[in-house]
């Protein structure tokens, strides 16, 4: 908590000083949509955006200042998730933001709950960040041990435009569910933690990187249970969408939950083909600088997971061309002829 008090204060300090210190036209800003505020894009989309920040007037990195790009300014924006993103950043509302891989896929292609938009063909990926959990959190007392005891209980599967949502209706489906055999709710994540610290729901959906804030706030003041999806339902809907892949939410993740079996998609930055190639190739440069890994590994558990050699695991839409210069550069791809 002193960690984000601090560093906010000291980003507020900075954009107020901005222009006493240089001329304001050299100033870009870089919109990253994230989620909502009780999930983890929100917050690893804060040190993204410290990472690769360099307001006019700041120290250089070689004096121990900002190491971003020039110029930049970068601001971490709340959203209703992955789904939302992708549109705004095909439409060019966002200049980037966060998504799910298999939203992210489906957009491109324009299949999955993609199919009646047609494909969006500007979305591009600068980095895979981490992989994401599905997180299907209840009561303890509620007496949900399995996704089929949701039949008749007050579920919540996130907002309209989340990935999460969307996920949450594939593996629904796959165990024989729909909405219609519980009462559904449509809210945020953080939304639903305080419902169900007030006994209003029985049971909500998360897609996330352990540990959700919402999630930790949630346990410590309410026994939880995350209810495992595994068997053979697991197996098969690997199977059939590839972007899944088996996990387990380790155990203490969150307070008094043992370990749990779930499924796990990638949380992957991604950008218009529209964007400077020379701009979004220093974005990257910046985001693996070696001062970054310093805020990555102090500013948020998931941070640590976020690294250079996992950058290119499970991206399935092409990388901008700035992206890939860079990935030559350092020799994870083969260099062009």
């Amino acid at each position: 908590m002193r960690f984000w008090k601090l560093l906010s204060i000291t980003v507020l300090t900075g954009m107020l000083v901005i222009p006493a210190l240089a001329d304001i036209n050299e100033m870009r800003l870089f919109r990253i949509g994230t989620g909502g505020s009780g999930g983890t894009y929100y917050p690893i989309g804060g040190l993204v955006a410290l990472a690769i920040s360099n307001p006019p007037g700041s120290r250089s990195c070689e004096s121990g200042g900002s190491c971003g790009v020039p110029g930049l300014v970068a601001i971490a924006q709340s959203s209703n998730g992955s789904v939302a993103n992708v549109r705004a950043v095909q439409s060019g509302v966002l200049e980037s933001a966060f998504a799910q891989s298999d939203v992210a896929y489906w957009a491109f292609t324009g299949s999955g709950s993609f199919r009646n938009e047609g494909p969006a063909a500007r979305l591009r990926t600068i980095a895979s960040l981490y992989p994401e959990s599905i997180h299907l959190v209840t009561r303890r007392e509620s007496g949900i041990r399995t996704i089929r005891d949701l039949r008749g209980k007050r579920v919540s599967l996130d907002e309209p435009g989340s990935g999460t949502l969307t996920d949450a209706r594939i593996v629904l489906e796959a165990f024989g569910l729909n909405t219609g055999d519980f009462e559904a709710e449509y809210i945020k994540p953080g939304v639903a933690a305080e419902k169900m610290l007030n006994d209003q729901i029985d049971a909500f959906f998360f897609v996330a990187g352990y540990p959700a804030p919402s999630i930790s706030r949630l346990a410590a003041e309410k026994a939880i249970y995350l209810v495992p999806l595994e068997g053979a339902e697991v197996h098969e809907l690997i199977d059939t969408h590839r972007f899944f892949s088996e996990t387990v939410i380790p155990e203490n993740s969150y307070e008094g939950v043992g370990p749990t079996p779930t499924l796990s998609v990638g949380a992957q930055l991604i950008t218009s083909s529209e964007l400077d190639e020379e701009l979004v190739y220093e974005i990257t440069k910046s985001l693996w600088n070696t001062n970054s890994r310093w805020l990555l590994d102090n500013g948020h558990a998931k941070g640590r997971s976020i690294t250079l050699e996992t950058a290119l695991d499970g991206i399935a839409t092409p990388l901008h061309p700035g992206a890939e210069l860079f990935y030559r550069e350092v020799g994870m791809l083969a260099r062009e002829e």
